[in-house]
């Protein structure tokens, strides 16, 4: 018995390794469909190799013990744990030839062996009222996430930020809040009280040419954000045209909800904007003029 124990530790170490090597081909077929799918100028072979990078992550994420790889080289796509481990969150966009957006996603949760994945449909379009909206993976107000916060309330919950870019005109931003009921996830809760009303998630809508700050301040339970204004009174229906006013309101963690707080004194909160989420298609300009430099 202890002669055939040798063995079998070195038969299981080759498989990881193959398991290892495999995930990284898949990793460099998805760096090269990534590059593609955000910088061809074409809209059907943007589209094109979008479908098939959803295709080579699937294959990826099928194999045995696939969500302990980072797949942190794959640039055009954001991808974050849960600081509890129990899930990471995969999520993308595609550009459309009209300057919108469409965002692609999955929730890959950790079994510890076999793929366990739901995926993420962007619904956006449909949903008239996103802010009063509780919905499933399959309606999903898309967006590319870069921060989870757990809230250990009495019931588990998750809030998500993200950037969900819009038009050429506007950007927006969004608080979303996931959850897990009978292991399936729940996206949206009435957690976020004040400034008006009582929401199931946040969305913030901003002039495309303006920066948001939009950050969780973890040792103040604190989500900051700049205060949006209009230019003037008379564009006061008219989101796109807004931009931050130098003050600052917040979500400030309260008995498991959210309660709005507003002028902040942000003396002791750093004030980078925009620096949570990097447009992919910004970061290969910036490292192409850097490479040019250096040549």
């Amino acid at each position: 018995m202890l002669a055939i124990l040798p063995q079998f530790i070195f038969a299981q170490h080759s498989d990881e390794n193959g398991r290892i090597k495999q995930l990284h081909l898949y990793e460099d077929t998805l760096i090269v469909l990534g590059k593609k799918f955000i910088n061809d100028e074409n809209d059907l072979e943007r589209k094109n190799a979008n479908y098939a990078f959803i295709k080579t992550m699937v294959n990826a994420l099928k194999i045995p013990n696939s969500f302990l790889f980072p797949f942190d080289s794959v640039k055009s796509i954001s991808v974050i744990n849960s600081p509890d481990n129990r899930f990471r969150i995969f999520s993308w966009h595609i550009t459309n030839d009209d300057g919108s957006y469409r965002f692609y996603g999955t929730i890959q949760v950790n079994t510890g062996g076999q793929l366990k994945m739901y995926p993420l449909e962007d619904y956006s379009p449909l949903l008239q009222n996103p802010e009063d909206s509780v919905t499933d993976n399959r309606k999903w107000y898309g967006a590319q996430y870069y921060k989870i916060i757990p809230v250990y309330s009495p019931k588990l919950y998750y809030v998500l930020i993200g950037w969900k870019g819009n038009t050429v005109k506007s950007t927006k931003k969004v608080i979303d809040v996931l959850s897990f009921k009978d292991e399936k996830p729940v996206l949206g809760m009435r957690v976020f009280d004040g400034n008006g009303k009582s929401r199931n998630r946040v969305v913030f809508e901003y002039n495309r040419e303006a920066s948001m700050l939009l950050r969780y301040v973890p040792d103040q339970n604190l989500i900051v954000f700049d205060h949006l204004a209009p230019p003037d009174p008379g564009s006061k229906n008219k989101p796109a045209t807004y931009g931050p006013d130098l003050t600052y309101d917040g979500y400030k963690l309260k008995n498991g909800r959210w309660v709005y707080v507003d002028n902040l004194d942000m003396r002791n909160v750093p004030e980078s904007r925009d620096d949570e989420y990097v447009d992919p298609k910004k970061q290969a300009a910036i490292d192409k003029a850097a490479a040019k430099r250096n040549q």
